[in-house]
């Protein structure tokens, strides 16, 4: 992963996470996250999106993520078979 290309400012991991990246994104006076993650280094997977009204994420955000996530592999694994 070559994450330090990105300033911290628009894409950083999220802490006391298994993997998940906060993607920030400016549509004028609005900020919007994204969650997302890596499969294999190389693939983002872009997951939920919300409008972060404070300095502070969203619990129920985070969850929402995280459970995305384990559906992902969960679904990849099945194909696989």
């Amino acid at each position: 992963m070559t994450i330090e290309m990105v300033p911290k400012k628009y894409f950083s991991h999220m802490e006391d996470t298994d993997g998940l990246f906060e993607i920030r994104v400016e549509v004028g006076n609005n900020i919007f996250r994204v969650f997302s993650f890596f499969d294999k280094g190389n693939l983002v997977i872009l997951l939920n999106r919300f409008q972060k009204k404070t300095q502070k994420t969203p619990k129920n955000e985070i969850e929402l993520a995280e459970k995305l996530k384990k559906e992902y592999f969960h679904e990849k694994g099945k194909q696989q078979k």
